[in-house]
C-alpha cells in the first residue's frame, strides 16, 4: 500500500458535502430561493424520517494549535447565556419559517467545546428546542466532550435529556506531542470521562485520534492506540491532521513545520495505526472511521443505512438538517447554507430579525446526481447509474479517470457502476475526486485542501 499512499497522496476534499464549500456558487443563492428548499424539504421528509440538527458551540478556555474549527478563545462564562438567546431565537425563527412542529430525529452538539458551557445552559437550550418539537422514539443525541471539563455533571444532565452517545478528543496522549498542539490532557482525565459515561449508560464512545501531529512518532502512536484500546471505546476517528494554515493562520502555528513528520513517516502512522486497529478487533468505517462489530455505526454499514453529512458519519439519515449556532452548515437537500463565523456578525444578524446567514449555494440538477454517486461511494464504497436518473453527460469521462485506479486494484469498473475494494476504502476521496465536475472544471493549482491521507 505505501506505493499507492506515495501516489495518491493529494490535496482533496473531505466530501462532507458536493459540491463542496469552496465551489459554492455564491451568484445563484438568495436567503429566499434558500428557505424555499428549507421549506420543499421538511415537507417532503419531516413525518417519515424527521430532521437533524446541529447545533455549534463556538466557546473555548484555550487554544488547541492543531484545531481548524470555528472557535472563540475566553475564559469568561458570562458569554454562555447570551449566546443560548442567540441560539433559541435562530431556533424560532426556523420554527416560525416551517409552519408546523419538526421531528427530531437527530442532534448533535459540536464545537468549540460543548461542555465549555453549564449544565443549566445546555439544558435551557435544550428543553427550548424539545418544548417546540417531536422527538422521534428512534433518535439518537451526541456530543463532544473535552476530557478536561466534562464534568460527571455533564454527562448525567445530557444522559437525561436524551444523549446516549460522545465523543471524547484524545488525539494522542505523548507530552511532547501534547506540548507542541496545546492540548494537555492526562490519561486519567480520559479514563475518568470514559469510566463515568459507561457506567452512567451511554451506550456509544467514541474517541478521536489524530496521526501527522507535530513531533509524532509511531512510537508515541503506538502507545497512544494501545492505551486508547485500554478503555474500548466503542468507536475510533482516526484522522489525518491537516495542516491548513493559508486557510487558519497562525491559530496553527505554534510549532515549526519542520516538526511535522515527512511524506514517509506520516504514511507510516498511517498504516501501522490502521494494522493494529484492525488486530485489536476494529472494523473500518467509511473513512477515517473505526468501530467495535457491537457499535450501531457498524451495524448501519452493513445494512447500507451509513449516512454522511457535515456532523460526519452518522447512522441515521435525514434530508433536512438544520445548523445553528456561529459558522454552522444547514443542508436542505436541495441547498446549503453557512451562518456568519463571527460571534459580533452572529448576534448583529438576528437582532435585525435575519436568519444569520454568511453565504450559501443552490444545486442544480447535476450537483444533485453527483452528490448521490459521492455519498454512495463514501457511504456504500459503491455507486450504480443502471437509470437515466443517475446518469450524466460527463460520464464517460469520468469512467476513463478511473481506469488507473481499477489497474491499481483500487476499485471494480462494472458496465453499470463501480465498487471500491477494501484496499482502496483509504482512497476514497481521490476515488470521489473523479466525479467532482465542479473542483475538474476549476483552473488547477489553488492550494485550498488538505493531503488525502
Amino acid at each position: 500500500m505505501s506505493n499507492f499512499i506515495q501516489k495518491y497522496n493529494i490535496p482533496g476534499p473531505r466530501y462532507t458535502s458536493y459540491p463542496t464549500v469552496p465551489y459554492w456558487d455564491e451568484a445563484c443563492f438568495t436567503v429566499d430561493s434558500y428557505k424555499e428548499t428549507l421549506i420543499r424539504s421538511f415537507n417532503e421528509s419531516n413525518a417519515s424520517e424527521g430532521i437533524s440538527l446541529y447545533i455549534h458551540l463556538p466557546f473555548c478556555e484555550s487554544l488547541c494549535t492543531f484545531c481548524a474549527c470555528h472557535k472563540r478563545i475566553t475564559k469568561k462564562h458570562a458569554v454562555e447565556g447570551p449566546y443560548i438567546d442567540a441560539v433559541i431565537k435562530e431556533w424560532n425563527m426556523y420554527l416560525e419559517l416551517l409552519g408546523s412542529k419538526p421531528r427530531i430525529r437527530e442532534i448533535h452538539l459540536g464545537g468549540g467545546t460543548p461542555t465549555f458551557f453549564s449544565t443549566e445552559n445546555l439544558t435551557r437550550l435544550l428543553r427550548a428546542i424539545f418544548d417546540t418539537s417531536e422527538i422521534a422514539p428512534d433518535h439518537e443525541f451526541s456530543f463532544e466532550g473535552h476530557p478536561n471539563n466534562t464534568r460527571r455533571e455533564h454527562l448525567e444532565t445530557l444522559y437525561e435529556l436524551g444523549f446516549r452517545r460522545v465523543s471524547f478528543g484524545v488525539q494522542d496522549y505523548d507530552p511532547v506531542v501534547q506540548k507542541a498542539i496545546h492540548r494537555i490532557q492526562p490519561y486519567e482525565n480520559v479514563f475518568n470521562v470514559t469510566d463515568a459515561s459507561r457506567k452512567i449508560g451511554y451506550h456509544s464512545i467514541s474517541h478521536d485520534l489524530i496521526f501527522g501531529l507535530p513531533f509524532q512518532t509511531w512510537k508515541s502512536m503506538e502507545a497512544t492506540i494501545k492505551r486508547t484500546i485500554s478503555l474500548k471505546p466503542d468507536r475510533l476517528a482516526f484522522y489525518s491532521y491537516a495542516h491548513v494554515p493559508w486557510l487558519k493562520g497562525v491559530g496553527q502555528r505554534g510549532f515549526d513545520e519542520n516538526d511535522l513528520p515527512s511524506g514517509e513517516e506520516k504514511r507510516a502512522l498511517y498504516e501501522n495505526g490502521k494494522k493494529l486497529l484492525e488486530e485489536l478487533g476494529y472494523v473500518e468505517i467509511g473513512m477515517d472511521h473505526f468501530s467495535l462489530p457491537t457499535d450501531e455505526l457498524y451495524q448501519s454499514m452493513l445494512n447500507k443505512k451509513l449516512h454522511r453529512n457535515f456532523m460526519g458519519y452518522t447512522s441515521s439519515s435525514t434530508q433536512l438538517m438544520i445548523g445553528l449556532g456561529v459558522s454552522a452548515i444547514s443542508d436542505s437537500w436541495y441547498a446549503f447554507a453557512q451562518n456568519e463565523k463571527v460571534v459580533e456578525d452572529y448576534y448583529a444578524r438576528l437582532e435585525k430579525n435575519e436568519l444569520p446567514l454568511y453565504h450559501g449555494h443552490l444545486l442544480d440538477q447535476e450537483d444533485l446526481v453527483i452528490r448521490r454517486h459521492i455519498l454512495n461511494l463514501m457511504c456504500l464504497q459503491a455507486t450504480r447509474w443502471d437509470t437515466p436518473e443517475q446518469q450524466f453527460p460527463e460520464l464517460p469521462q469520468v469512467i476513463e479517470r478511473l481506469r488507473e485506479m481499477e489497474a491499481d486494484g483500487l476499485i471494480r469498473i462494472l458496465p453499470n457502476g463501480i465498487d471500491i475494494t477494501e484496499e482502496g476504502r483509504t482512497f476514497s476521496r481521490n476515488i470521489c475526486m473523479a466525479f467532482d465536475l465542479r473542483m475538474l472544471r476549476e483552473q488547477p493549482g489553488t492550494r485550498i485542501f488538505s493531503m488525502t491521507v
